[in-house]
């Protein structure tokens, strides 16, 4: 036993405990070499070190501690499963973080009511610019942690600044920040508090009296309401304010947003079961993108590529899983330069290459590429749950198993 200030114990303790799996080290050492790495890359991709490494691989040293063993399995690309050969659990710290960090969101958003005085103090506005565009970033390269840790202090700084000489911008880099909000709470399946984040967006939309902005704000509630299952809602939502928008098309921004309104016009319709409806709705949008090109006003990247990204989800959802592929292949990925689009674009092609015969080796590709680009957004996917495991129902092991068990292994973990 160790006792303070007993040199033999504490040497006792720190000595590495040999593995009770003597096996795990050489299946370690197995699928390292199958991939042609040395210990020193493979350590670079699971932050060991070294020696650890080494011991564990050698049956010196356990690896039976589930985040030791989960960052190997990650690091070789297979789920813990694979190297301990039992059920392992595991922990994705990254997506709990996100989901922890919400709660600060609904509270700030619960806070920033614009027919209550705010106090305290906050940054001058060019400062404030800059966090806003910075909150867009985490969610365009889909860091959903960074996101969620930015915005609290944001929301009331930009609250406190709503009262100020700058009003008018102060509000219109609320309206942005709220719908940075609404957007990541919908990815994070929190839609009533998306929903929240849009009435937010509203309120500071109408403060400005900007019929863009309110469009923008339209779209973001249109969007939550969708996701909590209130399709009619959404619709109804979506189209009003495509309706009124179109007075307004001169205005920057406006057939931008206009378009956006189009496909979550047709996003509801399918989700509601009218899906001949839907395709007129992203037919509209694809004529109004022809005309406005690739654009990024507002953050909402509208234009053919998105509009194509929106067009997949709906066929592989209620529709043509054949033609959302062929929409795929004529489609760029990279014309879109933001992860948050990326990811769906390829997670709504594997399900599509899912549904078909003999195309599971490239659906399996296309999740894992997905999960490289978003991990925190992959993982908590209930639809890229279900495909994960249809493959992984009639895989065998030379048909991608072991990376099916691996992606399934650290989805489980949320």
């Amino acid at each position: 036993m160790y006792r303070p200030g007993d040199g033999r114990g504490y040497r006792r303790r720190m000595t590495p405990r040999p593995s009770p799996d003597p096996g795990i080290g050489g299946r370690i050492r197995a699928r390292r070499l199958t991939r042609g790495w040395s210990v020193r890359f493979a350590v670079s991709r699971a932050g060991l070190s070294h020696a650890t490494w080494s011991r564990i691989e050698r049956g010196l040293q356990a690896a039976d501690n589930r985040f030791t063993l989960a960052g190997i399995a990650e690091a070789l690309e297979c789920s813990p499963a694979d190297l301990a050969e039992a059920p392992v659990p595991t922990a994705d710290r990254a997506a709990l973080a996100a989901v922890a960090g919400a709660a600060a969101v609904r509270r700030a958003l619960i806070d920033i009511d614009l027919s209550e005085p705010a106090e305290g103090c906050a940054p001058p506005l060019d400062d404030l610019a800059r966090s806003v565009d910075l909150a867009e970033s985490l969610l365009q390269a889909c860091d959903y942690v960074g996101v969620t840790r930015l915005l609290p202090g944001l929301l009331r700084e930009l609250h406190v600044e709503t009262a100020g000489p700058g009003a008018q911008r102060a509000l219109r880099l609320l309206c942005a920040a709220t719908s940075t909000a609404s957007s990541v709470l919908r990815i994070l399946g929190l839609p009533a508090d998306a929903w929240l984040a849009g009435e937010r967006c509203r309120e500071a939309a109408d403060s400005c009296g900007d019929p863009v902005l309110q469009g923008y704000a339209a779209y973001a509630r249109a969007n939550a309401a969708t996701e909590a299952g209130s399709f009619q809602r959404g619709l109804t939502l979506a189209e009003r304010a495509a309706g009124e928008l179109q007075r307004h098309l001169a205005r920057p921004g406006a057939a931008e947003v206009l378009g956006c309104l189009h496909l979550v016009c047709a996003l509801a319709s399918q989700c509601g079961g009218r899906l001949d409806e839907s395709r007129a709705w992203s037919a509209e949008a694809a004529a109004l993108a022809r005309r406005t090109g690739e654009t990024s006003s507002k953050g909402l990247y509208f234009g053919p590529t998105n509009v194509d990204f929106w067009r997949i989800s709906i066929e592989v959802e209620d529709g043509d899983p054949g033609y959302a592929v062929e929409i795929a292949r004529r489609t760029t990925p990279g014309a879109l330069p933001i992860g948050f689009r990326q990811v769906y674009y390829y997670a709504d092609t594997a399900r599509a290459l899912a549904s078909l015969r003999n195309r599971d080796r490239e659906a399996i590709r296309l999740l894992l590429a997905a999960e490289r680009i978003a991990p925190q957004h992959v993982h908590r996917s209930t639809d890229v749950w279900g495909t994960v495991q249809t493959l992984l129902d009639r895989s065998r092991r030379q048909s991608g198993g072991t990376e099916l068990r691996g992606l399934s292994a650290r989805m489980q973990a949320v």
